[in-house]
């Protein structure tokens, strides 16, 4: 049985100037996953090698069995698909506990809360949703989604290349993705190709690709974490008619809305990590003496902890803002921009800072704080790079004209 509901009361949160305040039910939410955490998730990953990425398949069975039976499972689904339901605040204050481990960066919880499949999914017609999304919440079957190409992965509107042509009743897929991740091994994916004139919006179609169809190559792309993305090649990949997910032409729309949403979560993550960074930072400062005195009675440990706590505080409002906007319905891009910049950054600071507090030991296997660091530089890039989300405030600010 369910101990959270699906969704909650936004009347309930006061966003004044004055004062603000979870409710009662996402405090509920963000204690059982803090508890999760330290009692279910800790134990198993302190036990696994410095640089891994998934559980062993047993003990993330009994875990994820165990996420199911509190309610926390497969948090951004719809609670009429088999999710816990939750609103993007919801999910901001979730994922801010589900990143607060070693390969938080990587996947939430270390996929003890199931794999949520792209919520575009269940914009799709109901053979689709019972096709694709029920088996991947029931089951957590991987999934990616293809946008980013190396036309421009940052500007998708203009960049795909990746073309689909309509041959009777399936179309024909040719093209390249690049730095897509958990692409290998997936079970079905989201893939946005053009179908349309080259243009800035129009023409954009997106499609699920089942398995890997003949035509269909990956291959990893090492960077500095643990864990490749992939390139996806298509050659003639046959995608039937009943694969199309939504109109064609339309799919931008589809992109832009999965993209917006999906920053809050992101930029709550990478909170998640740097605030358990810093408290690892502060225990040490309490306990490490050099030149007779505690690290914590240095004045340069104490603005270092001083400045990382005043900085999330405010990326964590931020991006608590961007989600609450969105939940009311307002138009959140930007606010969902300025959360993923500051928070990101944010994080990569803090993480920074606390390796400094920690010396040599800082950079040592012997603690998460150097993987962190390798990984949080990818979010600055991931989901859109810092400087694209400032071009669209500076858009925003400045009008139509600062094009």
């Amino acid at each position: 049985m369910r101990r959270f509901a699906a969704s909650f009361n936004l009347q309930g949160q006061n966003m004044s100037t004055d004062s603000w305040e979870l409710s009662e039910e996402l405090r509920l939410i963000r204690d059982a996953a803090r508890r999760f955490m330290q009692a279910e998730v800790k134990p198993v990953e302190d036990k696994l090698p410095h640089d891994a990425y998934e559980l062993p398949a047993e003990t993330l069975k009994s875990l994820q069995s165990k996420a199911r039976e509190i309610g926390l499972w497969c948090v951004r689904t719809p609670a009429e698909h088999g999710g816990a339901g939750l609103n993007l605040l919801g999910q901001a204050v979730f994922a801010e506990e589900a990143a607060r481990c070693r390969m938080g960066a990587y996947v939430p919880g270390c996929g003890a809360f199931g794999a949520d499949p792209p919520n575009a999914i269940f914009l799709g017609t109901p053979y689709q949703i019972e096709k694709y999304a029920v088996p991947a919440v029931d089951v957590g079957k991987k999934v990616y989604v293809a946008i980013s190409e190396s036309s421009g992965g940052s500007d998708p509107a203009r960049s795909i290349r990746a073309r689909a042509a309509k041959k009777g009743d399936r179309y024909l897929l040719n093209g390249t993705k690049l730095w897509i991740t958990g692409a290998d091994g997936a079970d079905w994916g989201i893939v946005f190709a053009r179908t349309g004139e080259q243009g800035d919006r129009g023409g954009i179609t997106c499609f699920i690709v089942n398995g890997q169809p003949k035509g269909m190559s990956i291959s990893p792309i090492p960077v500095i974490r643990s864990y490749a993305p992939y390139e996806i090649h298509f050659e003639n990949v046959e995608i039937p008619e009943e694969d199309r997910l939504g109109e064609e032409g339309k799919g931008f729309a589809i992109c832009e809305k999965w993209l917006i949403e999906g920053r809050v979560p992101y930029a709550a993550g990478t909170i998640g990590i740097a605030q358990a960074a810093l408290e690892l930072a502060i225990e040490w400062a309490r306990e490490r003496e050099t030149f007779r005195t505690k690290l914590a009675d240095k004045q340069a440990i104490q603005w270092m902890v001083a400045d990382s706590d005043m900085e999330l505080r405010a990326a964590r409002l931020l991006t608590y803002q961007a989600a609450w906007r969105g939940d009311l319905g307002h138009d959140m891009k930007v606010d969902s921009s300025i959360a993923k910049v500051v928070a990101t950054e944010t994080a990569g600071r803090v993480v920074d800072r606390c390796i400094q507090i920690f010396g040599a030991l800082g950079v040592s296997r012997e603690l998460p704080l150097e993987r962190w660091y390798r990984e949080l530089r990818i979010k600055r890039i991931g989901e859109g790079p810092s400087e694209v989300h400032r071009m669209v405030l500076a858009r925003h600010l400045l009008g139509a004209g600062s094009r």
